[in-house]
């Protein structure tokens, strides 16, 4: 059974999603960032250059987005100038801005409104012919818009499907409107972010429980609970004063993710690498000593191995081309069942997945449609004191960690000093202005002892329980 657990704190939204117990999906949501995918904005087209086939739009974010000029979304005639309508495809990266195009889509749980055309398309994992007949002759389309029938649809009346897609449509009109009586770049729609994204797509017959610890966002789900026939899943407050991924012991889950070796119950490991144009997965047989032959140890790897990378894969939410290097093996049975375990590790999968068939060389490819970061890019960033060769935790979310355990120190212990241990390498970040330091780890009611250590991993939070500790430590109080 499934679970979702949703932490909202200071400028961040986390959403973890466990599977029997083990995390099976992350999501991060940083509020300072304003563009992310789903949302629709008004823009202006600042620039077109026609060598890459591309215009540059201005959303009012401060960097413009692209959008890719294609005959499939009838965009080749815009010009400089022009003011348009753009749903967020990527958001930004680094220097680069997000990615836009035209193709304004609606979404909800059963239907998705589709700007582009005027056809009603079924989703390819609907396939008895009744339940298409069924939509085909039921479903009430609005003249001016297309309908993607999703799978969700089947569990529910055909009546209820008509009237998400007339509130659906109420919504389109109501931007349409919007965008008409506004004369500057903004943003114009917001379909919920992660969250609304979470509840559309994730939220099916084997999830059993949403524990949430914000009210907002508690009255959110309960709303869009309330009037989905399909949905019977419970909603739980937390209230604790200990943060939810702490309490239920996640963190230490999200944390593991930046490690690139993950060991496989048979004594294999996979190692996951990112090169500039890939990920690169190895398999290695490790201590895995249960076959009975060469052979049949590496089978019993690599079976394991694909059930585990498909996992990883998305809860990392890795994407692009992803090669993986196998233990050689010959058999064709063999290679057909690691195979198949990829294509059901990932028949779930929201994102577009393409898994190829073993190369010459022993190599799967997949192909992995990107949508949003990769949990990495949430959670760690490239190390100025090496040039940007290695990777640190983002500041960010550093002190979001720390801020969790003095949270949880103050209110087990009724403890007010703590002792942090970090890299040095945020020592000139903390400096820059410690008064924000020590509010955005919830210190201000402390005395805060920080010491700066060469190890970049470094994360310790601990009470300062006696006085002998204080004397010796007394230099590194800020």
């Amino acid at each position: 059974m499934k679970r979702v657990f949703i932490e909202r704190q200071k400028d961040i939204l986390r959403i973890c999603i466990t599977e029997n117990e083990k995390l099976s999906e992350c999501y991060i949501e940083e509020e300072q960032l304003t563009a992310y995918p789903g949302q629709i904005y008004k823009g202006i087209v600042k620039n077109i250059v026609p060598g890459i086939k591309c215009a540059f739009v201005d959303i009012g974010t401060g960097k413009n987005a692209y959008m890719y000029m294609d005959s499939r979304l009838k965009n080749l005639h815009v010009k400089k100038g022009q003011e348009l309508l753009v749903e967020i495809i990527k958001e930004g990266m680094g220097s680069k801005g997000p990615k836009v195009n035209n193709n304004i889509t609606i979404p909800g749980r059963y239907s998705v409104i589709e700007t582009l055309n005027n056809d009603i398309n079924i989703s390819k994992k609907i396939t008895e012919s009744a339940s298409i007949e069924k939509f085909i002759i039921g479903i009430k389309k609005p003249s001016d818009v297309g309908i993607m029938i999703r799978t969700n649809a089947e569990k529910v009346p055909i009546s209820e499907i008509n009237e998400e897609i007339k509130r659906l449509y109420d919504i389109y009109r109501d931007i349409l409107k919007k965008s008409t009586f506004t004369n500057r770049p903004q943003l114009i729609f917001n379909p919920g972010g992660v969250l609304g994204k979470i509840l559309r797509d994730n939220i099916n017959d084997n999830t059993e429980l949403v524990v949430v610890n914000n009210k907002e966002d508690l009255s959110f789900i309960t709303d869009y609970f309330s009037d989905k026939q399909d949905i019977k899943t419970k909603v739980e407050f937390y209230d604790g004063n200990i943060p939810i991924m702490q309490f239920y012991g996640i963190e230490r889950e999200i944390l593991a993710l930046r490690k690139k070796n993950v060991a496989l119950p048979c004594g294999g490991s996979i190692v996951i690498d990112k090169t500039e144009a890939m990920y690169v997965i190895d398999v290695n047989s490790g201590k895995n000593i249960k076959g009975i032959s060469i052979e049949k140890t590496a089978e019993i790897t690599n079976v394991e191995a694909a059930k585990e990378i498909a996992r990883q894969v998305k809860l990392r939410n890795l994407s692009g081309i992803i090669v993986i290097d196998f233990i050689d093996i010959e058999d064709k049975k063999a290679k057909a069942k690691i195979v198949h375990t990829l294509e059901n590790g990932f028949k779930d999968d929201k994102n577009k997945t393409i898994i190829y068939p073993f190369t010459e060389l022993n190599l799967i490819q997949i192909a992995r449609r990107r949508r949003g970061k990769s949990i990495l890019e949430s959670i760690e960033e490239n190390c100025e004191h090496c040039n940007g060769k290695g990777k640190i935790l983002k500041f960010s979310y550093l002190k979001h960690l720390i801020r969790n355990s003095v949270i949880r120190i103050n209110t087990e212990n009724n403890i007010y000093k703590i002792y942090i241990e970090i890299c040095e390498n945020y020592r000139e970040e903390v400096l820059k202005n410690i008064g924000e330091f020590v509010d955005d780890i919830n210190g201000k009611q402390s005395d805060i002892y920080i010491k700066y250590v060469k190890n970049v991993n470094a994360v310790k939070v601990e009470p300062i329980l006696f006085q002998s500790q204080i004397d010796e430590l007394k230099n590194y109080k800020l």
